[in-house]
């Protein structure tokens, strides 16, 4: 008699990065021993899916009865479709709890958060704080009000509640076009939101910008080796030593491999536009405070976030892109930006 296999859903299966895990876990060596569902939006992408072997519930996080019915039956969940949305996370962590009662057997969460959690307020200034993913009382001591800081903490509180064992993920700036069957089939996004947001607002006013001075500092990470995280946690909590993988408050993962200050990314678009026709001058000009108006929510461009994923590389994540990939990007996203918009 064969084993009951591992019931495995994914949040957000045709977003940008959950788009990516998931076709990693469709060429998993282990693919045979657990079911993949996706929580999709559409019948359309649903029966897209079907037809790569991936079963379906069909629901938005604001239909909290659907998300929980479909976490309910799940022994391992990829939440990757949405780090802010409470309502609809707590939903989902109802129906873990609904697993474990029935199961007695604590289902895995791993959750996608960011590390916008850390972001100050600057504009345009750099900061010497950084934050170390083990370093758990630094993460304690962030204000309730920080971005995903809230959905995060239910997480947590789950974890310490003990109907489920959480990992949480903390990206830095993801960047790269995605590529792959989900791209090529046409029902994933395949670019990041970051970099994008300053080129589009960049290209509408017609010149290269940046908030201040651009020192600020972020980390990077490439769009392939953040889902590469997701497996590793993945296979390591699966694992015969899944048990001693930190989790709960300790379970914090920050995903990263260097950093860059905003100017860096801005310096870059300004070539690609003058390189294009798009500007006369290959210079930065920075936005005006009209603009940081205008283009809402802009300024958190300006701001720090710094942190290193020590922890992750303990469990055995090797990133394989660097900042020279990083910074060779950009000019892909301007190209590719600027030819939608020209359609």
């Amino acid at each position: 008699m064969s084993a009951a296999k591992t019931q495995v859903l994914i949040t957000g299966a045709t977003g940008y990065i959950g788009g990516t895990v998931l076709q990693l876990l469709l060429a998993h060596p282990k693919r045979d021993t657990f079911e993949i569902t996706a929580y999709v939006r559409n019948e359309d992408k649903a029966k897209k899916l079907h037809e790569l072997g991936v079963k379906t519930a069909i629901g938005t996080y604001d239909e909290g009865n659907k998300l929980t019915e479909a976490a309910s039956k799940a022994d391992v969940v990829f939440n990757i479709a949405n780090a802010d949305h409470l309502e609809g996370n707590k939903a989902l962590l109802r129906g873990l709890k609904q697993q474990f009662e029935i199961t007695k057997k604590a289902p895995i969460l791993i959750h996608t958060s960011g590390t916008g959690i850390f972001m100050d307020n600057a504009q345009g200034e750099s900061t010497d704080k950084i934050y170390y993913d083990t370093n758990i009382a630094e993460i304690e001591a962030l204000p309730d009000t920080a971005l995903h800081r809230n959905v995060d903490l239910e997480v947590v509180a789950a974890d310490k509640a003990g109907y489920a064992r959480t990992y949480i993920l903390l990206p830095g700036t993801v960047y790269g076009l995605a590529s792959g069957k989900l791209v090529d089939i046409g029902i994933m996004n395949h670019r990041s939101i970051q970099i994008p947001f300053l080129i589009k607002y960049s290209l509408d006013r017609g010149h290269a910008g940046v908030i201040g001075e651009g020192k600020n500092i972020w980390p990077h990470v490439h769009v392939d080796d953040v889902a590469h995280m997701f497996i590793v946690v993945f296979d390591a909590v699966l694992g015969p030593n899944g048990q001693s993988v930190a989790h709960g408050r300790e379970g914090f993962y920050f995903v990263e491999n260097g950093e860059y200050e905003l100017m860096d990314v801005s310096k870059e678009v300004a070539k690609a536009f003058y390189d294009l026709g798009i500007q006369k001058t290959p210079d930065v000009k920075p936005f005006t405070e009209e603009e940081k108006a205008k283009y809402f929510g802009i300024t958190f461009l300006g701001f720090n976030s710094r942190g290193r994923g020590d922890r992750s590389r303990t469990l055995g994540w090797k990133a394989t892109k660097t900042k020279e990939d990083f910074i060779a990007s950009i000019r892909l996203d301007v190209e590719s930006l600027a030819a939608e918009l020209k359609k």
